[in-house]
């Protein structure tokens, strides 16, 4: 009976940090466009995964507001991103100097590099952008 016990206890044990790591754990954190122009942090949503812009330089914040979004900082870039599998997500992205939304996914490449892609016409025209991890914002 104690070896039962025993094995409960450790298989609870094991179970926890499992538990604890969340789909979007991976991809949490500041993340920078390859135009350097816009700073994204990503995080939980609810039970999906979103990213708001937290840095952006003055070109990409007039360009914003000359279609009517402004302010640029706080908002939200990466909507409602669901996990497809380990590395991928689903959900929707949000482009600013457009104004629009389009359907979107994410993957992972590595640690500190993601593919970020949107497509309109049912996935037919899409435009895909690596994204690094940064540690920091910019200076303003």
């Amino acid at each position: 009976m104690r070896c039962i016990i025993g094995l409960a206890v450790v298989a609870a044990t094991m179970a926890v940090p499992a538990a604890a790591q969340r789909p979007g754990d991976a991809i949490a954190g500041l993340w920078m466009n390859p135009y350097n122009s816009v700073a994204v942090r990503a995080g939980d949503c609810g039970s999906k995964l979103c990213g708001w812009v937290a840095w952006a330089n003055a070109e990409a914040k007039s360009d914003a507001r000359e279609e009517g979004v402004d302010p640029l900082i706080g908002v939200a870039l990466l909507q409602d991103y669901q996990p497809s599998n380990a590395s991928n997500w689903s959900g929707t992205i949000f482009v600013p100097d457009m104004d629009r939304h389009f359907s979107s996914t994410i993957t992972l490449l590595d640690r500190d590099r993601l593919k970020v892609k949107g497509c309109l016409i049912g996935g037919f025209i899409c435009k895909s952008q690596v994204w690094r991890r940064i540690e920091h914002l910019p200076d303003a």
